[in-house]
């Protein structure tokens, strides 16, 4: 089932992060950070794999020091063509390393970066290797006058930081860069981006800093995200959790799917259960999104407990049950099978890879015509 509603996205200028278009008609890309050591190769490119199975489309890794740009080198080699964005704090050396061991961006503050001949040196190597840079400002770390200008962190300072940042870059006629905004308080960071928004074309990175856990993370990242996202705002986002890297991704990706921005892997429209239910529904869901976390073909599947919403709720969705004895299961709107309990799981995980393969069967047809 889905949405007639589009959102019409703010118009931005398009740059690319390796392979993947940011900004103008390209879809919002979603990212997220590796949290282990750099200087691990190993344990580093086993959870960028993770991610990038997962469906993120970029993933930024940090480089604190020479050592871990070596790292990244051989990180980079390993995920191939997968883009890296390379994440510098005052060290330019680190910087201009990283652009030369293959980063696809770097995520830079230029006002920590060092002076006027070290912030050059950086753009100009960014310049030759063709990296977009992408100016961070974060709540957390504003210069010290805007902080006295301003008493503490708001809107109108994460912006002035932002305009400053961009004035360095366009001083060196460098215009291939994104900004991202960030703030824990979702209304400052919501404030920060419409201001932002209306003042320049590149485009921008959405996310709620030091969100939270797993739980209260997603959430605030969800109405924040979510309020701008609906407005048209943001060409790239990372949900930030104090969790699995893998988790920012998912919840990511959930965020697009429910403002129908994007659509990957399977969408589970099930009902929060109640005494009606006749079937185990939080087992059953939890059962399906288990098996189904590795699908990354879009597919609506309704799992509803009773015959109250089931069969309308069944008939909107590719695949659907309705909760009875036996449950009702629904393929392409109209009841094909009838399942017992203790086979509705693999029932509808059957069905799910017949449709599947069906799909990818007749697009592989068409394509040969």
């Amino acid at each position: 089932m889905q949405s007639q509603h589009t959102i019409p996205r703010r118009k931005s200028r398009q740059i690319h992060v390796g392979r993947v278009p940011i900004g103008g008609d390209a879809p919002i890309a979603v990212q997220t950070m590796t949290s282990s050591d750099t200087e691990d190769v190993t344990a580093t490119v086993t959870q960028i794999r993770a991610c990038q199975k997962a469906g993120a489309d970029l993933v930024r890794v940090s480089v604190p020091t020479l050592d871990a740009a070596r790292a990244f080198r051989e990180i980079k080699k390993q995920v191939g063509s997968f883009p890296l964005i390379a994440d510098i704090h005052f060290n330019y050396k680190c910087a201009i390393a990283s652009a030369e061991a293959g980063a696809d961006c770097l995520r830079i503050n230029p006002g920590n970066i060092g002076g006027e001949k070290k912030i050059s040196e950086v753009i100009a190597c960014a310049r030759h290797h063709g990296v977009p840079i992408r100016i961070g400002v974060n709540a957390g770390s504003l210069e010290a006058d805007l902080q006295e200008k301003y008493g503490e962190p708001n809107a109108d300072a994460l912006v002035d930081s932002a305009l400053r940042h961009i004035e360095i870059l366009k001083r060196h006629g460098f215009e291939d860069f994104k900004v991202s905004l960030k703030a824990s308080d979702v209304f400052m960071t919501v404030f920060a981006f419409r201001k932002l928004a209306a003042l320049i074309d590149q485009p921008l990175h959405l996310g709620i800093t030091e969100a939270g856990g797993a739980r209260a993370g997603a959430v605030k990242s969800a109405i924040g995200l979510g309020l701008l996202l609906a407005e048209g705002i943001g060409d790239t986002l990372r949900v930030s959790l104090a969790a699995d890297p893998v988790e920012e991704v998912r919840v990511g990706w959930d965020i697009l799917k429910s403002l129908h921005l994007r659509h990957r892997g399977i969408n589970l429209i099930a009902c929060p259960s109640c005494s009606r239910q006749n079937f185990d529904v939080i087992k059953v869901v939890a059962e399906l999104e288990r098996r189904f976390e590795n699908i990354d073909q879009p597919l609506d599947v309704a799992v509803i407990g009773c015959v109250v919403n089931g069969p309308g709720e069944s008939r909107e969705a590719a695949i659907g049950v309705a909760g009875g004895y036996p449950s009702s299961i629904y393929v392409d709107g109209s009841i094909q099978h009838k399942a017992h309990n203790a086979e509705l799981v693999d029932t509808l995980e059957r069905l799910v890879h017949e449709k599947i393969a069906a799909r990818k069967s007749a697009k592989k047809d068409s394509e040969a015509v």
